[in-house]
């Protein structure tokens, strides 16, 4: 962190990660500041890239996308080209929703968003396994969402 922040923006910090829709006055009485200093505060945090974006949480399954799988996979060689190709082809997947590099016994874990089984197929014969730079893929499919907490785990008290 570049800047000092106290615990104050912390709690800001986190009623926003709750609660991104939030009035400014709304916050202002859930920390105990006046609005006007409340909004100074976010906007150096904006400011100070401690708050990047504002994102709604949308109903997949309303939405059609009905099936959620995580896929590992190893690349075939560890050579900084292969390993550039392989990131831009990914991110050209609309259904990766996240793509990191990991440890372990696989180079990256992915996770998917599909309509359904058949739609997960499709994905990894028509797409992922057509990408050269992948040696190895195995996939799991995500059967419920026991925690799945968008709050960043600070010291907030």
């Amino acid at each position: 962190m570049a800047n000092k922040i106290d615990k104050t923006d912390l709690k800001i910090l986190r009623i926003l990660q709750e609660d991104g829709r939030i009035t400014n006055l709304e916050l202002s009485n859930k920390i105990g500041l006046s609005p006007a200093p409340t909004l100074e505060r976010v906007r150096k945090l904006e400011r100070n890239n401690l708050i990047s974006s504002y994102h709604a949480i949308v109903n997949e399954k309303e939405l059609g996308v009905g099936l959620q799988a995580f896929v590992q996979l190893s690349l075939t060689r560890q050579m900084d080209n292969a390993i550039a190709s392989f990131q831009d082809k990914i991110s050209m997947i609309e259904e990766v929703v996240e793509c990191f590099q990991v440890t372990g016994n696989f180079d990256y874990q992915l996770k998917v968003m599909v309509k359904d089984i058949e739609a997960l197929d499709a994905l990894i014969k028509e797409k992922l396994g057509k990408i050269e730079e992948i040696r190895q893929m195995q996939s799991n499919v995500i059967l419920s969402a026991v925690k799945a907490s968008r709050v960043i785990p600070l010291q907030y008290n």
